[in-house]
């Protein structure tokens, strides 16, 4: 059995976010399949850079997370929220 690294839970949620590489560049669609304070598990078609910012939209608000990955896998990839500590 493999034993739980993460400090923080993460919750599923499999919603469509957005990722965007730098000042001008477009955003890329993206699947954040599970979610945690500190960081999530991504799904994307795109190639996705080593740094980035997340953008996760509802009806209220959209909330924004610069991203360093951590890990990849075929198209997932984990990262850590650089801008939470």
């Amino acid at each position: 059995m493999l034993k739980e690294r993460r400090e923080q839970a993460r919750r599923t949620i499999n919603r469509m976010a957005q990722f965007q590489s730098g000042v001008g560049a477009l955003p890329r669609d993206c699947m954040i399949t599970d979610i945690s304070e500190r960081g999530a598990r991504l799904c994307s078609d795109y190639e996705m850079p080593e740094k980035f910012v997340l953008s996760l939209s509802d009806d209220a608000a959209t909330i924004r997370h610069e991203c360093q990955v951590v890990w990849r896998l075929g198209c997932e990839l984990g990262v850590e929220f650089t801008d939470v500590r």
